[in-house]
């Protein structure tokens, strides 16, 4: 449900050295489900923003940079936004399509309209005027006291530098590129990575009679989507509320032993720091398996290790076997695209354009700067950080 808005306070007024393209209320960088859900609670509190957005429509990494079978990894409970949940008719898991349904129809309930195409270079605070310029790529300047960074931290592709790339005579893509394997049916594919979208990439290429051989360098957790009907993201957190994590995590993988055996014998090496530790030390996601080990098991999906180089025709691998490929796919993930054009961020970004605090205390910098959907704790972060740079900046609005 949407809760009624508060009436709006006065706006604060532009400085006296301001040029024209003040803004009234905070500029929103980034229309994905992080931006729209700080528009929405801004929205709710009575307070205008306005969200820039470089491409041509709202979640644009969902819409355009996503393979076609993609659904939500976790149940739709675990990803709603701020004030307004998912329609009940919503299957568990909703597909890309249905995902990008419930974004537009969240932007149009809370009256959120994106400026897109609209590409911002360079955001730099301005003492003189007590707040932040905003360049943009058309030559327009904006200017408000609050900007929120919400361009998250899949704004661009990972592309690993790898020997030979540029001798391949096949197609290399990545998988913000990739859609379908009904374009790779009966080809030899080797898939570079092997967290979720490597994992989904390789199943989806064997369901289009497709040879997927799936590159696998560093040790990986599996886990069940599910276990025994039940959510395993939804144990866990459930789990937490009780017993450390330690404790969760040797749960979770004395029930993934019951329900998927033992993955190392397929190539598949467990680290030794347990899914949730990892996951809050260092960001990564364990898999959530949905149909690839099952066809990693049968031979179906081919577990290979690191490769050395990129030949003319394929690959070489550090054990020293050489084999062709018809095509490759870099399922090498994303990351923060904010040190290009945050000038000002020193205090809140590092240097790979992430926040330099961890989750829950990240979201917020100086002068008026604040970050949202860089959690490594998926939607349920971006919420919980969006409720509070709303009431933050509301706070603010009415002194």
């Amino acid at each position: 449900m949407v809760s009624p808005s508060p009436s709006p306070s006065l706006s604060p007024p532009p400085p006296k050295n301001s040029t024209h393209g003040w803004q009234v209320g905070p500029i929103i960088i980034g229309a994905g489900p992080s931006g729209l859900a700080v528009a929405a609670c801004l929205s709710n509190l009575g307070i205008p923003s306005i969200i820039l957005e470089k491409s041509t429509c709202i979640a644009s990494l969902w819409q355009q940079r996503t393979y076609d079978r993609l659904k939500l990894h976790l149940p739709k409970r675990f990803c709603e936004l701020p004030l307004m949940g998912f329609p009940e008719t919503f299957p568990k898991y909703p597909s890309k399509e249905q995902f990008v349904l419930y974004m537009e129809t969240y932007a149009s309930a809370f009256g959120i309209k994106p400026k897109f195409g609209t590409e911002v270079v360079r955001v730099e605070f301005d003492e003189s005027i007590n707040g932040w310029r905003v360049c943009l790529r058309n030559g327009e300047e904006m200017v408000s006291k609050w900007v929120v960074v919400a361009t998250g931290e899949n704004a661009e592709p990972v592309v690993p530098k790898m020997t030979g790339t540029k001798k391949f005579k096949g197609p290399m893509m990545h998988t913000c590129q990739y859609k379908t394997g009904k374009e790779f049916e009966g080809e030899k594919v080797l898939v570079i990575g092997c967290g979720n979208s490597g994992m989904e990439v390789s199943l989806d290429l064997c369901r289009h009679n497709a040879k997927p051989y799936m590159v696998v360098r560093n040790n990986v957790h599996i886990l069940p989507r599910e276990m025994f009907g039940i959510s395993t993201f939804g144990i866990a957190m459930s789990l937490l509320k009780w017993m450390s994590v330690k404790l969760v995590d040797k749960f979770l993988l004395t029930m993934t032993n019951l329900v998927l055996g033992d993955t190392d014998k397929w190539g598949l090496r467990r680290p030794k720091t347990g899914p949730i530790e990892l996951k809050n030390l260092t960001g990564k996601t364990p898999v959530l398996d949905v149909g690839a080990l099952a066809q990693i098991k049968s031979g179906r999906i081919k577990v290979v290790g690191g490769v050395k180089e990129i030949t003319r025709n394929g690959a070489k691998f550090v054990d020293g076997r050489e084999e062709r490929f018809d095509s490759i796919i870099l399922a090498t993930g994303y990351k923060s695209n904010v040190p290009s054009w945050l000038k000002d961020g020193g205090n809140l970004f590092a240097k790979d354009g992430l926040p330099k605090t961890p989750f829950p205390n990240g979201w917020k910098g100086q002068n008026g700067l604040y970050s949202v959907g860089f959690t490594k704790r998926g939607l349920l972060g971006t919420s919980a950080d969006a409720l509070k740079i709303a009431k933050d900046i509301y706070l603010q609005w009415n002194q």
